[in-house]
């Protein structure tokens, strides 16, 4: 697939960008399928995310996963793994039939992601909801101390909001004006349990983001080109950190399980995988 980074997202770039996307929803379905277990509904509705970062706006070297001027990208919702493994094996880190391993004994691709598991593409060994944002300022502070032109981008779930360590690294991200750090929110207003606004409302999250000190955008989550422009505005932000709240849906591209929260750890059976499939289409 032919990558624009940092360019300007033309028709027939938007067209690929949509294709990838679908590509890497039924890759997802399938892996997880296979391993019998995962997280269906989050790693759907993360798909056109991943896929502009990866495709369009990461400064990314799949050939030399630790080249030393890349763009960091910290997934804190470690149990969407298989949207970030799915796209990075399309990306061209490791081969896609290497999917099918996913949660398998001895793989490198388990539930969580792990450095520690030799998977090229890792920023952080993720699981404990909170913690990705933390990291992401350090590494953002990094940056700053080194002069460093990369970039961080760290992504979270709309229940990680109801994690107070979230709320403490915010402070400092706008204490030590990063504004080269960008985070993202997927909104899809549930969580394990059903809604967010039963298990613990977060809203008005956007006047919370403001009132921390951070420069706010709103998109829709599955429009490539608005999460293209978002992150263009936010590049273009000085002194202060920015933060994207993506409007998604859990479930994404699989009509009949859009929106189920019952589908945020659920595995489909071989039976549903072939309707899900046909669904995608």
């Amino acid at each position: 697939m032919t990558s624009l980074r940092n360019g300007h997202l033309d028709d027939k770039i938007l067209a690929a960008l949509r294709s990838k996307s679908r590509e890497i929803r039924a890759d997802i379905l399938r892996s997880i399928t296979e391993a019998g277990s995962g997280h269906t509904g989050g790693s759907l509705g993360l798909a056109d995310l991943f896929t502009t970062l990866y495709f369009h706006i990461l400064k990314h070297k799949p050939e030399h996963p630790s080249w030393e001027d890349r763009d960091r990208l910290i997934l804190s919702i470690g149990h969407v793994a298989p949207v970030l493994y799915t796209t990075l094996a399309h990306a061209g880190y490791f081969p896609c039939e290497e999917l099918l391993t996913l949660r398998k004994f001895g793989s490198r691709l388990q539930g969580h992601p792990g450095r520690d598991h030799g998977l090229p593409g890792l920023e952080l060994s993720a699981g404990s909801l909170g913690q990705g944002l933390s990291v992401a300022v350090g590494m953002a502070i990094s940056a700053k101390m080194d002069i460093a032109a990369w970039r961080v981008y760290s992504v979270h779930g709309d229940g990680e909001m109801q994690e107070g360590s979230i709320w403490e690294a915010a402070m400092s991200a706008a204490h030590y004006k990063l504004d080269n750090l960008v985070a993202f929110i997927d909104r899809n207003g549930v969580q394990i349990d059903g809604k967010t606004s039963d298990v613990m409302e977060i809203e008005p999250l956007e006047q919370k983001w403001k009132a921390f000190g951070w420069e706010v955008f709103m998109c829709d989550g599955h429009d490539h080109r608005q999460i293209s422009d978002a992150v263009d505005k936010a590049k273009e932000t000085k002194g202060r950190p920015s933060v994207i709240i993506l409007k998604t849906i859990m479930g994404k591209g699989v009509k009949s399980i859009e929106g189920d929260y019952r589908w945020h750890g659920k595995a489909p059976t071989k039976v549903e995988l072939k309707r899900f499939l046909e669904e995608l289409l």
